[in-house]
């Protein structure tokens, strides 16, 4: 049986974007970004977000509050047809408020349920041709929702004045590869998570931290990552999937992980990418990354915590492109995943050990084998580039395709939604953006 799809009338969106062949003029002569420039920018057309909801499970949203389809651009993978790609939405609509001095975690939508969602670029349009809800053993909907009172930011009400239930079955996807049988992989932020999908959307195992605990799911919960993974940074678990040509998994953490404690973590610039193995359902690599620092990703940034990782992309062997992000600017490193790197199940995945991977000011320097990396663009230099790219796919050697985050439409804060309870929309749309690299990769 064929996955449930968006009826056509919701599938065919609204195109609002105008196509752009853009020139921009790179950095210096002779860095990475030379001549690089945006070739080609299309746009997701306005879908209202219960009617997309609802034609894949029904009666999920009785009320999207006037919010769209966004969020697609948490990652973005090739399909194999010219100009069609997979993308995953995120949790869903959510923002933050602030009530009594302290930040509440809103779920607008608490109905919606995250999907694997097939878009086609044409022209300046992005359509969804199709689309897969994700669901639990049962067939029903995993929702965004919070997972584990206690580690988890509690769900909120669109205007976080009433509680939400948390829900362990509730899933904060970003990224997504499609393996060679139909099914999915896709990793998450709550666990953080590695997931496997079935090819119609059925959860069929999710891979956690040893020590998470997580019961009362509706699917089967795997505790096969190492233990040290439970001091992520709250909403930065994974989220950069990538899948080597032998078909193992590579996996970003998305920040520096909070080790001993939360300052150290938001002024690490050291993360960490796993490496999975799904013939032995085992980690079997890990390695530190180190980010470039805050200014050089981001020159109007000096927040060393606004450094994220948001994709990683398989570009033959054991090499990736790796983006180093703030909100406003990005980066792609080469990075190759060298046996002698490997740092799985030593004292770095030890949570006593003093100072931790975190600590290091340098951890070369203190003998840790910090992947090396090499410059390939500067985004943040090319004219006509989005803000917050969260998705980066290689459409053939010197071309990539981009999709940006645009959270829904949401900002933070009470001016979210106006008297009503309707979403006063950011303006900022889902675009997919073409990028040429005169040097390929």
């Amino acid at each position: 049986m064929s996955p449930r799809r968006v009826h056509r009338s919701v599938a065919a969106g609204v195109p609002l974007a105008v196509m752009a062949v853009l020139a921009a003029t790179g950095p210096a002569a002779g860095t990475p970004s030379e001549d690089a420039r945006v070739i080609g920018t299309a746009t997701l057309g306005d879908i209202p977000l219960a009617a997309f909801s609802n034609a894949l499970l029904p009666g999920t949203v009785a009320d999207d509050r006037g919010v769209d389809l966004g969020g697609i651009g948490s990652d973005i993978y090739p399909t194999g047809r010219k100009g069609e790609f997979w993308t995953v939405t995120d949790r869903g609509p959510n923002g933050q408020i602030k009530v009594d001095g302290t930040k509440r975690r809103t779920f607008p939508v608490p109905g919606f349920d995250p999907a694997i969602v097939k878009i086609r670029v044409s022209g300046d349009s992005v359509r969804v041709i199709d689309a897969i809800p994700l669901t639990t053993s049962s067939g029903k909907p995993v929702t965004g929702l919070s997972n584990q009172e206690g580690r988890d930011e509690a769900p909120y009400s669109y205007n976080a004045s009433t509680p939400l239930s948390y829900n362990p079955n509730g899933l904060d996807t970003e990224g997504i590869v499609r393996a060679k049988n139909g099914s999915f992989w896709l990793v998450d932020e709550y666990g953080p998570s590695l997931v496997h999908v079935s090819a119609r959307g059925k959860v069929l195992t999710r891979y956690v931290p040893e020590g998470l605990n997580l019961t009362g799911a509706d699917y089967p919960v795997v505790e096969a990552l190492p233990a040290v993974l439970l001091h992520r940074k709250t909403n930065r678990g994974f989220e950069g999937l990538a899948q080597l040509p032998g078909g193992d998994l590579v996996m970003a953490v998305q920040s520096p992980l909070s080790l001993p404690d939360a300052d150290v973590g938001e002024a690490s610039r050291t993360t960490r990418l796993l490496r999975f193995s799904p013939k032995k359902k085992a980690v079997t690599a890990e390695y530190a990354y180190r980010f470039d620092p805050v200014n050089v990703v981001d020159p109007s940034e000096d927040d060393t915590s606004e450094l994220k990782i948001s994709s990683v992309v398989a570009v033959g062997g054991n090499r990736l492109l790796v983006e180093e992000r703030t909100d406003k600017a990005a980066r792609l490193h080469l990075v190759r995943l060298d046996k002698d790197a490997n740092i799985l199940g030593g004292p770095w995945d030890d949570d006593t050990t003093s100072p931790s991977l975190e600590e290091l000011d340098d951890p070369a320097t203190a003998g840790v084998p910090v992947l090396p990396k090499k410059l390939v663009v500067d985004l943040g230099t090319v004219a006509g580039v989005p803000g917050k790219i969260e998705g980066v796919a290689r459409v053939d050697h010197d071309t990539l395709a981009l999709i940006n985050d645009n959270d829904f439409g949401m900002t933070d804060g009470t001016g979210a939604f106006d008297a009503q309870g309707r979403l006063v929309d950011s303006g900022i749309e889902t675009r997919v953006t073409y990028v040429r690299l005169p040097r390929g990769i």
